[in-house]
């Protein structure tokens, strides 16, 4: 069986249909096969700002992505970090977006490097890659567990 990554264009089409991103999305951030998502709110040290933050040295932060994410159930989607920010020393733990998720990602990273790192928001920090599955799923995201469904903001477990 074959996953196939979509293309720039088959994003595009599917954004404008309202697929894919909804809400706050810039069509030029679109990739040739993925989309680059943007900071909102970041919390470090306990701390949540919506217009930016510095981040110290040796630091866990999270951010929310200014996108919604809304995967109907024959797409899912991997997050990759963005490579400026791993050659800065910052690593991301990411999950697999499932077919059918909805809302806000919550991103985890951790600043490894020796020096603070200043994140504003609309920075973009992470590309989303969309897959089409061989096929539906029989039970999307939403059935299972769901449990970020519809997700806003910064959601820790």
């Amino acid at each position: 069986m074959i996953m196939a990554v979509l293309n720039d264009r088959e994003i595009e089409e599917r954004i404008r249909k309202g697929n894919l991103i909804t809400g706050e999305y810039d069509i030029k951030l679109v990739t040739p096969n993925g989309y680059d998502v943007r900071a909102e709110s970041i919390r470090v040290s306990g701390m949540e700002r919506k217009d930016g933050a510095d981040i110290p040295s040796r630091n866990q932060f999270f951010v929310s992505t200014m996108e919604t994410i809304d995967l109907p159930a024959d797409i899912s989607a991997q997050i990759w970090i963005r490579s400026s920010y791993a050659r800065k020393g910052i690593i991301g733990s990411f999950g697999f977006i499932d077919a059918g998720f909805r809302g806000q990602l919550t991103l985890s990273f951790f600043n490894s490097s020796d020096e603070s790192l200043h994140i504003s928001r609309g920075e973009r920090i992470a590309q989303v890659v969309f897959m089409i599955m061989t096929s539906p799923a029989e039970r999307d995201y939403s059935m299972r567990s769901g449990n970020y469904q519809n997700s806003s903001g910064i959601k820790l477990s």
